[in-house]
């Protein structure tokens, strides 16, 4: 009976914890704690974060931090309003590693009668935004005292 006292006191202590984000530093892993349970994000955080951070020109249609995928919406440029872009972010590692990251680029053209229609993007287009977002992940990474690499 003692047993089950210390047991039911220990988990009225546990709930009464403080939600608390804590980062492991070496993968860029987030575990959010709250009410004596621990959930950790699926993706790597700097990259998560990086990647925010270089498409916060673009609107967002959607995020999912667990799952690790980023969706802009359709964004013009006003320097060219007779084409679109749209990007999705797919990070699929808690890693930060180039491979850990994937993008999709779509561009839309507008046609004569104001509709929109497909377009081939430049595979270019991809790959500089894909470098930035790796770099500016690096750089949070070193920011917050983790190790290069």
């Amino acid at each position: 009976m003692r047993a089950f006292i210390v047991a039911v006191c220990c988990l009225i202590l546990a709930a009464c914890g403080t939600s608390s984000d804590s980062q492991d530093v070496d993968t860029g892993t987030t575990a959010i704690t709250s009410g004596g349970g621990k959930l950790t994000l699926g993706v790597n955080s700097y990259l998560w974060q990086a990647s925010l951070s270089t498409l916060s020109f673009m609107p967002l249609a959607s995020e999912d931090p667990f799952g690790g995928v980023i969706i802009t919406d359709w964004y013009a440029n006003p320097q060219a309003p007779g084409e679109r872009m749209k990007v999705t972010v797919y990070i699929i590692s808690r890693q930060l590693r180039a491979d850990g990251l994937k993008l999709a680029v779509f561009r839309q053209t507008r046609n004569a009668d104001g509709s929109w229609s497909e377009s081939q993007v430049n595979q270019d287009v991809a790959t500089k935004l894909e470098d930035e977002i790796l770099t500016r992940a690096r750089e949070l990474r070193l920011a917050s005292g983790g190790a290069g690499g």
